[in-house]
C-alpha cells in the first residue's frame, strides 16, 4: 500500500471535521447504534488489529500483518517490536535518555484477540492500549466519547516527547501508519475515507522539526512529530535550529549485543522468528511466536 491512498485527497487539517465523522459513520455501519459503547468497540477492533494483525475473519478478506510484525517499506526492512517489548532503551520517562520498558506485560496478543486491551487494568499494556483507543477516538471524531463508556484522551499531550528517544525513521513511521490504514480497510472502510486519516497522521507525525500542532483539541498545539531520524523529511519553513540531537536507542536486553550500537545494524545472535532478517536478534513477537516468550527473546 505504502500510502498511495493519500493521493486520493488533498491535505486536511483534521478528520474530525468531516460530517458525519469517520467514527460516527463506521460505528453505525458496523454496529447499527451509534453509542459511546459501540464507538469504543470500533476503536478497539481497529487498534487491536493494527497492533497484532488479523485475529478474526475480516469483512474484505484483507491481510493485516500488524505493527508488531516485521515488514518492509519501499524495500527497507522495518521491525517495530523492539520498541514495545523492552529490547531497546527507547521509552521517555523524564530522564536524559531512553529506558527499557516492556509494554506487552499483561497478556501480549491474547487479550487483544479477545477484544480487550490487556488481562488486567494496572499494567503498562493496559495504559498503552486504552490511550491508543482514546487518542484515535478523538482524532476520528467519535461524537459520543467523553463518558464512562468511552473516556476522553487525557494522557501525554506531545507525541514528540513520548517518542523522541526512539529516533524513528521515515520507514518506521510509514509502516505504523500503513498498519492503521490496513486495519481500517479490513473492516470495510473505503479507500476514500481512509486516505484523509493517513494524511492527518503523516502531517502530525511524519516531518522532522514540525511546528507544534493540535492533535487533541483540549490540549492545544504541542510538538507532535515522531519522525526524528536524520533521514526524516524536514517540515517546510523549518531549519531544525535548537532541536535536540538524540542518539539511537541502546539495546537493553542481555545477550542481544549489536555489532554496531545502532538499532538499524546487524546483530550476532540469531534471526527473527519468521525466518527473515538474518543476523538480527531473535525478538519474540507475542502475536506470532508459537514457541512461547521468555521476556523479549524467543527461547
Amino acid at each position: 500500500m505504502h500510502l498511495k491512498l493519500l493521493a486520493l485527497v488533498a491535505a486536511v487539517s483534521t478528520v474530525a471535521a468531516q460530517a458525519p465523522s469517520f467514527c460516527d459513520k463506521y460505528t453505525t455501519a458496523l454496529f447499527t447504534d451509534n453509542t459511546a459503547a459501540n464507538q469504543y468497540k470500533l476503536l478497539v477492533a481497529v487498534v487491536n488489529t493494527a497492533v497484532i494483525g488479523n485475529y478474526s475473519e475480516t469483512k474484505t478478506g484483507a491481510v493485516v500483518p500488524g505493527i508488531l510484525a516485521p515488514g518492509q517499506v519501499g524495500g527497507v526492512s522495518v521491525d517495530l517490536l523492539p520498541y514495545f517489548n523492552g529490547v531497546l532503551a527507547s521509552t521517555n520517562q523524564g530522564g536524559a535518555s531512553g529506558v527499557s520498558v516492556n509494554f506487552l506485560d499483561d497478556g501480549g496478543a491474547s487479550p487483544l484477540k479477545a477484544g480487550r486491551p490487556s488481562n488486567g487494568k494496572t499494567s503498562r499494556q493496559y495504559l498503552l492500549l486504552t490511550h491508543l483507543y482514546e487518542f484515535f477516538g478523538t482524532l476520528l471524531g467519535c461524537s459520543k466519547q467523553g463518558g464512562a463508556d468511552f473516556p476522553e484522551y487525557s494522557a501525554h499531550s506531545s507525541m514528540y516527547n513520548v517518542h523522541k528517544f526512539m529516533v524513528l525513521s521515515p520507514s518506521e513511521v510509514t509502516y505504523f501508519i500503513e498498519q492503521v490504514a490496513a486495519s481500517a480497510l479490513s473492516f470495510g472502510v473505503t479507500p476514500e475515507d481512509i486516505a484523509p486519516i493517513g494524511q492527518v497522521l503523516m502531517n502530525l507525525f511524519g516531518f522532522r522539526c514540525s511546528p507544534p500542532r493540535t492533535a487533541i483539541p483540549s490540549q492545544g498545539d504541542q510538538p507532535q512529530s515522531i519522525c526524528s531520524a536524520p533521514d526524516c523529511p524536514i517540515a517546510s519553513n523549518s531549519t531544525c535550529v535548537g532541536v535536540q540531537n538524540i542518539t539511537q536507542p541502546a539495546v537493553a536486553i542481555p545477550g542481544v549485543v549489536p555489532i554496531i550500537p545502532s538499532k538499524n545494524t546487524t546483530y550476532s545472535n540469531g534471526t527473527h522468528p519468521n525466518g527473515t532478517y538474518t543476523g538480527r536478534p531473535r525478538y519474540c513477537n507475542p502475536a506470532r511466536c508459537h514457541c512461547g516468550c521468555k521476556g523479549a527473546i524467543c527461547p
